[in-house]
């Protein structure tokens, strides 16, 4: 066996390249990515580094792809997460192996799912990758999907998977707020409170994101008291076309404070570590809500295996890393921790809520625009 073979004989393509006596590699990405080496072993198997690096940050826990089955043959997934966040890391992949061809296809995570059920048993669709639980829990109620191995279902815990779909990376609700404004302690607690927040408020109710928090906030709090949170946050809160924006309206200081997602205020600190911008999550409520990208394996899957084996590529120490590093996600293995200042996953309060409910989204925009929200 020589020394780009995998245990089982096939052929691993070499895109690690050694850097000296320590035979220390880097990853290549693509799109002409600067890349840090990574220098750290788990059982003697690398793990290299997908994306920017962070420094001063640890060598990744969890299961590199050096000890994980080759893939090898042709693999079809669906990915309703954008090119932007996950192409380098699909192309890291496909480029993995010789033998391996992964064909991408992008696109909304609801319109994949449309897409898959139209196309019936004859989907070319092996793997559906999706940006919410909700898309997977409505692949899987129409029967579309199949379970997964034992294996890659204990990867995760229990909470962000079913036997059909598993979680891959997640995104907590948050309220950023401009620190020279207010102190943390003077952010309310509940999410319910806000429209009586004294200072300036942006959201954005055009975007699935937010649509999917107030979703949430109906099935927890009812619709009455929804309905009175909407028409009070729309009555003065600026509006902006998604929440990356908001999160920037507030480090300019246009607004006090917004509702996003976590990494929103990651991502505007990264640019800009100077930023008067600093992250509240309230307690046990909507604005609370802890939600998954995930992926499952489409029933008319060509070889289910080679799509289980994928999927635990997706779990694998370098892709959980790649989501902490590049899209400052929460992994969503043990071993690999998100980046910035943030709580863990387990100091956040989550409600206990059934994450497929939020792809109902259909009557949360009809109470938003009787509401006089524009969307």
């Amino acid at each position: 066996m020589d020394d780009n073979q995998t245990p089982n004989g096939r052929h691993r393509r070499q895109i690690l390249a050694a850097t000296g006596a320590a035979s220390a590699f880097g990853l290549a990405g693509c799109l002409g990515s600067v890349l840090d080496s990574g220098e750290e072993t788990t059982t003697d198997v690398t793990i290299g580094q997908i994306g920017s690096g962070r420094d001063g940050r640890d060598a990744p826990g969890g299961t590199p792809m050096g000890e994980m089955p080759a893939l090898e043959g042709e693999l079809t997934v669906y990915s309703g997460r954008g090119e932007f966040l996950v192409g380098d890391l699909l192309t890291y992949i496909d480029e993995l192996y010789d033998d391996f061809t992964l064909v991408r296809r992008y696109g909304g995570s609801t319109d994949l799912v449309n897409q898959i059920l139209n196309e019936g048993s004859g989907s070319p669709a092996d793997v559906f990758f999706s940006v919410n639980a909700g898309a997977l829990g409505t692949l899987t109620d129409e029967g579309r999907t199949q379970s997964l191995p034992d294996d890659v279902l204990e990867t995760v815990r229990a909470e962000f998977r079913t036997d059909e779909w598993i979680g891959i990376s997640g995104r907590a609700r948050a309220v950023p707020f401009n620190t020279d404004a207010y102190n943390r302690a003077e952010m309310p607690d509940s999410i319910m409170t806000y429209p009586d927040f004294a200072g300036d408020i942006g959201w954005a109710p055009s975007y699935g994101s937010v649509q999917a928090f107030v979703t949430a906030m109906r099935t927890i709090e009812g619709e009455a008291a929804t309905r009175e949170w909407v028409r009070g946050i729309a009555d003065g809160a600026k509006t902006y076309p998604d929440e990356l924006a908001a999160c920037q309206a507030i480090a300019d200081g246009s607004i006090d404070a917004a509702f996003t997602n976590h990494y929103y205020v990651q991502r505007v600190r990264d640019a800009n570590p100077g930023a008067p911008l600093a992250t509240h999550f309230t307690q046990g409520d909507a604005g609370a809500v802890f939600n998954v990208a995930g992926a499952a394996i489409v029933d008319a899957a060509a070889d289910s295996e080679l799509a289980a084996t994928f999927v635990r590529h997706l779990l694998s120490a370098e892709a959980q890393d790649y989501f902490a590093r590049r899209n400052f996600e929460y992994p969503l293995i043990p071993g690999v921790e998100p980046v910035g200042d943030i709580p863990t996953i387990d100091e956040l309060d989550v409600p206990d809520l059934d994450l497929t409910v939020l792809s109902d989204l259909e009557p949360t925009i009809d109470l938003m625009r009787d509401e006089g929200v524009e969307i």
